[in-house]
């Protein structure tokens, strides 16, 4: 195992603005409950030229989370708004019904490249075909993976990918905290270019939890797999600045079109261990499905663990349950192991990110972050993740983000203002502090 770490100053620094407070939750047992939805299988043949360009986790559509997910839709469309790492020749686009409770009917889907908010570029909308059919019916529990599509998708690009939905689809497979605004319109407007038809928003993405490209350059997909951080909580919505997405552009500039593709495969929430009614199911009931079946995938990054440490203590209910206040670091460690002996399984290299500092965190009540408990567990937990060599390597989150005055607190340049989730200035300290030999 190789530890790595970096003092590297980011020169980008972006405009604070920051989105809602980001949602996390609590502990666990060791071993995960059953999720309920069967994992999607490896969408990629060895050496196709197929990697994800793009992805989210899809959640549940919980009532405590997303009343609009909740609810579901009918003769609606939804507009995804999403961005690319690295571009191809052909694309095709994976709809998710994982977390539905009946058959969901996508009567039209088609990409276009976004000019602003709602609105495409004109000429650039292209209808995406399932088995050569415009529409689509989609199992309780399954995903559907289109045809591809021969279209020029660049890296770093910002498209989106528009479903009509004719029929009633129950509670709607969704990832929320996506620091995105997406659209909604009554009809069909899937391929419309025009903004006029998507009169509601919402910060989440709708159906949709992968775009592929098609291309033979890039030498694989790196998974960065984890929580909140991961998942960009209180960065600038629109402004893509999650850690991934910098990773992404790094990657970018240093390998131009022989980068390898990254996609971010967080949640807010997250936890190792247990699932959650509001914060998906846990990283070990859903590792197979978002990570190791990414299309060329051959590097995880992981960062997960805060949230098992946090909420511990949490009154045992709603969003929290279930909340075990005895949760060891044993327990977390173990956690770990099994992740990295599903990724071994598969000729997967996973590297694991250490947890970033939470003392003064002002987001919850209750439970254990910044408690000198959930500190003790937090710093345990890192020592064990440095010296265990139980990874391929090891990247010292906490190092570059914490104060080095006061090294159980986040910087104050990296502070969103929470005292947990970095800021956009932060979340780009993170991604430059991974060497880029690690995953090139």
């Amino acid at each position: 195992m190789r530890l790595w770490s970096s003092a590297r100053v980011p020169i980008r620094r972006l405009a604070a603005g920051f989105a809602a407070a980001a949602l996390l939750v609590g502990l666990a047992a060791l071993r995960p409950a059953a999720s309920g939805a069967s994992p999607s299988g490896a969408r990629f043949g060895p050496g196709d030229g197929w990697v994800a360009s793009w992805a989210a986790s899809p959640m549940a559509g919980a009532p405590l989370r997303s009343a609009l997910a909740h609810a579901g839709f009918a003769d609606q469309t939804v507009r995804n708004i999403i961005y690319t790492s690295v571009g191809g020749d052909e694309l095709r686009v994976q709809v998710s019904n994982t977390f539905g409770t009946t058959a969901l009917t996508v009567g039209a889907v088609s990409v276009g490249v976004v000019l602003d908010g709602a609105r495409l570029v004109p000429g650039t909308t292209r209808a995406v075909t399932f088995g050569g059919a415009a529409s689509v019916t989609i199992a309780a529990g399954a995903q559907a993976l289109s045809d591809p599509l021969v279209m020029t998708v660049r890296p770093l690009q910002a498209l989106a990918v528009s479903l009509y939905l004719p029929a009633a689809t129950g509670p709607a497979t969704d990832h929320s905290d996506a620091q995105q605004t997406g659209y909604v319109a009554s009809g069909d407007h899937a391929g419309d270019a025009g903004a006029a038809a998507y009169t509601t928003t919402d910060r989440s993405w709708f159906f949709l939890d992968g775009l592929d490209v098609r291309d033979p350059a890039a030498p694989g997909t790196v998974v960065a797999f984890g929580d909140s951080i991961t998942d960009g909580a209180r960065s600038r919505a629109g402004a893509n600045a999650r850690w991934p997405n910098d990773l992404a552009r790094r990657l970018i500039e240093a390998f131009g079109g022989r980068a390898p593709a990254v996609v971010d495969e967080g949640i807010s929430g997250n936890r190792v261990l247990n699932n959650s009614a509001c914060f998906g199911v846990s990283a070990l009931a859903r590792f197979e499905r978002d990570a190791l079946s990414q299309p060329g995938v051959k590097d995880v990054i992981l960062l997960e663990g805060i949230n098992d440490i946090g909420l511990s203590g949490e009154p045992d209910g709603g969003c929290f349950a279930p909340s075990n206040p005895g949760v060891s670091a044993a327990q977390i460690e173990a956690g770990y192991r099994e992740l990295v002996s599903m990724a071994h399984a598969r000729g997967v290299k996973i590297f694991a990110g250490t947890l970033t500092p939470f003392l003064g965190f002002t987001g919850m009540h209750h439970g254990n972050y910044g408690t000198a408990y959930g500190e003790a567990l937090r710093e345990a937990v890192n020592a064990w993740i440095r010296a265990s060599h139980a990874f391929d390597g090891v990247i010292d989150f906490s190092r570059i983000t914490r104060d080095p005055r006061a090294p159980r607190y986040l910087s104050p340049a990296y502070n969103s203002g929470d005292s947990l989730h970095p800021n956009d200035l932060g979340y780009e300290a993170m991604a430059n502090a991974i060497p880029l030999r690690l995953v090139r």
